[in-house]
């Protein structure tokens, strides 16, 4: 039996938009809402370069991620060809104007996976030696 845990309610996602749910332990969650009513929940991370797909546009039944314009299905977290990768999705589910997710997946789901952390930045040197 799944065990839901409310989240926040259907009228606090904007259409075509998204909100992001912070987890105790792992990344966050994006929850988007497109203009058809339909919900959905993807780890928020691209496959590509981990880019904050709550922070990209919503269009149909895909997201596009803000950094490089890959454009990820809401539905299964699929990456469209010609790009190849996958974003991890959570169940999720509409009740009386609220939204749930599984909380076991909350808990444990995509727990491993992080957000690529830019490199340093070389320096240059006004007076090499």
């Amino acid at each position: 039996m799944t065990t839901w845990t409310p989240i926040c309610p259907l009228d606090d996602i904007p259409v075509l938009g998204a909100r992001r749910v912070a987890r105790p332990h792992g990344m966050d969650v994006a929850v988007f809402r497109n203009d058809a009513g339909g919900v959905f929940a993807l780890l928020d991370r691209c496959p590509h370069k981990g880019g904050p797909l709550s922070q990209g546009i919503v269009f149909g039944n895909s997201v596009a991620c803000p950094l490089h314009n890959w454009t990820i299905g809401l539905c299964d977290g699929q990456a469209a060809a010609p790009d190849e990768g996958c974003t991890p999705r959570f169940q999720v589910k509409v009740e009386a104007g609220t939204v749930y997710l599984d909380a076991q997946e909350l808990a444990h789901h995509a727990l491993d996976l992080q957000r690529p952390v830019a490199g340093p930045a070389l320096r240059c040197k006004a007076n090499p030696p």
